[in-house]
């Protein structure tokens, strides 16, 4: 995985640079590092959250745990689409992380790219139902 200070998002490809950015439902995901943290501590030591292979870390908030809210980050409106399940690897990285991972949407949240633009480090992030 490679982490990146900024990306631009279309919507049609969604991150730039990204194969499974294609136009449906699972465009982008997102992780939250609370959410995270939380279920990492249910099973061990820290991992870091590119393990998860999510596309973008957002701190300060939790999973909203609904579809159809929209995320703003910088400039792109990311429509939630559905819950990210956690998936058999994320149980291969430590034994129980799976299960840790499924209260609370834990796993994070498929989104739709409705605006496209840029996403940068440290750009605000808001979240309307």
């Amino acid at each position: 995985m490679e982490t990146r200070a900024a990306v631009s998002v279309s919507v049609d490809a969604g991150i730039d640079g990204d194969a499974r950015g294609k136009k449906r439902g699972r465009q982008i995901s997102i992780l939250f590092e609370d959410d995270w943290t939380d279920a990492v501590a249910e099973t061990g030591d820290a991992i870091d959250w590119t393990e998860r292979r999510a596309n973008i870390l957002v701190t300060g908030m939790r999973s909203p745990q609904a579809e159809g809210g929209v995320f703003s980050i910088g400039g792109v409106k990311l429509e939630v689409a559905m819950e990210t399940d956690p998936c058999e690897i994320m149980e291969g990285l430590r034994p129980g992380l799976r299960k840790a991972m499924t209260p609370g949407w834990r796993g994070g949240v498929c989104c739709t790219v409705l605006e496209g633009g840029d996403i940068s480090i440290g750009d605000d992030v808001s979240y309307t139902d």
